[in-house]
């Protein structure tokens, strides 16, 4: 494979989809080969069904590998933040005399700042959130600038081992792929979805999944606050099975017939066929069972919010993306409308992809080709 190609395996917990990619022009890509598996997914941090996994991940690797130009090599895998925890750190480095703060200065104090793990999990990642000098100045980058200390806050991200195992042991069928690059998915998102200046400050974002979504707080090249939950767009449809008796087919496309910002009458109804058989319901009662699924969602924003305790970030916009966003019309503004907060969708800036559920990707394909230092 030539060095500007990057093959990259984005995990989501819907679908697994493996692209082989390069930069293109005015920070976009030239998707070479991409195919996308649907699978069980994961919940309560676990695969829910290993062996789907593993087939899932062979046969999306499987299929870029056939149109490679050259073997695969090495592989870029998203980390979902089911399998990750955030630490975050706080060092000082003092020298004896005022310095010009160096790069070898902040390997130094990364290095010693690297937290305890358990065995059975490894490090995969660290990103600065800020770095203060001496004279109380809070940079983002303090290269260049002349301090007698340097304090370092650090984010590093913890992947469990027995999902990296797994990865692996699903890509043993690839002799060719013999590099394996850990790129945890908020880490990646922080980065390409927010401009630099955005991350000067706290910023909140809500990854919306289909069985799992995370809560984020940004800062600089870091991740402050991170929390993943098994809750999705998915569970509004399981809801509406068991509710209604009806099977999760017909659950989930009638989600998808859903307008909560509708305005229609009490007897206009949704209707969906499925296995020869027609189904109908009441549209405005839907819409109710929809919003209490959703006010679920809400209730663990509220509880990520108030566990968050370095800032108070009550009435700070939320920015919403992920494959989950746009499934349900009318989701962003309820979601708004119930914690009382701004929300607006954030979705990569390329042709044909700037939708929300291509932001896990492209941030990946970012992360991996070098963009922000990434690597």
């Amino acid at each position: 494979m030539r060095n500007k190609s990057v093959a990259v395996l984005d995990i989501r917990s819907s679908k697994i989809c493996a692209a082989i990619a390069e930069r293109g022009v005015n920070n976009t890509f030239i998707i070479k080969s991409k195919y996308s598996q649907p699978y069980e997914g994961y919940a309560e941090r676990e695969i829910l069904d290993v062996d789907d996994f593993v087939a899932a991940v062979k046969k999306a690797v499987g299929a870029i590998s056939s149109s490679a130009e050259t073997p695969v090599k090495e592989i870029y895998v998203g980390v979902p933040c089911e399998f990750i925890e955030t630490v975050q750190t706080d060092k000082v480095l003092s020298f004896h005399s005022a310095q010009r703060i160096s790069r070898k200065h902040l390997v130094s104090i990364k290095n010693n700042s690297v937290p305890a793990v358990a065995p059975d999990e490894t490090v995969i990642k660290c990103g600065a959130l800020y770095y203060i000098l001496s004279d109380k100045r809070r940079l983002a980058n303090p290269l260049g600038m002349v301090s007698d200390s340097l304090r370092a806050k650090l984010s590093f991200f913890v992947c469990k081992n027995a999902f990296t195992d797994t990865v692996i042991r699903a890509l043993r069928g690839f002799p060719s792929i013999k590099v394996f690059h850990w790129i945890p998915q908020n880490y990646a998102q922080s980065l390409y979805l927010f401009e630099p200046e955005n991350r000067d400050a706290y910023t909140l974002l809500l990854d919306l999944g289909f069985i799992s979504s995370t809560f984020n707080v940004v800062r600089g090249d870091g991740v402050a606050f991170s929390e993943a939950f098994s809750v999705g767009i998915g569970h509004i449809a399981v809801l509406l099975m068991e509710a209604l008796d009806i099977p999760y087919t017909v659950a989930a496309e009638w989600i998808k017939k859903v307008n909560l910002n509708a305005k229609e009458g009490g007897n206009a109804s949704v209707e969906v066929t499925a296995d020869g058989k027609q189904y109908a319901y009441q549209a405005s009662a839907l819409r109710e069972l929809v919003r209490e699924g959703l006010d679920g969602l809400c209730g663990m924003l509220e509880t990520c919010l108030q566990a968050f305790t370095l800032k108070d970030m009550t009435g700070a916009p939320i920015y919403i993306t992920g494959e989950g966003v746009g499934v349900i019309r009318g989701t962003t503004e309820h979601l708004s409308s119930r914690l009382v907060t701004p929300m607006e969708v954030i979705s990569p800036k390329v042709p044909y992809y700037d939708k929300p559920q291509f932001s896990s990707l492209f941030s990946l394909l970012y992360a991996a080709l070098g963009g922000n230092e990434a690597q």
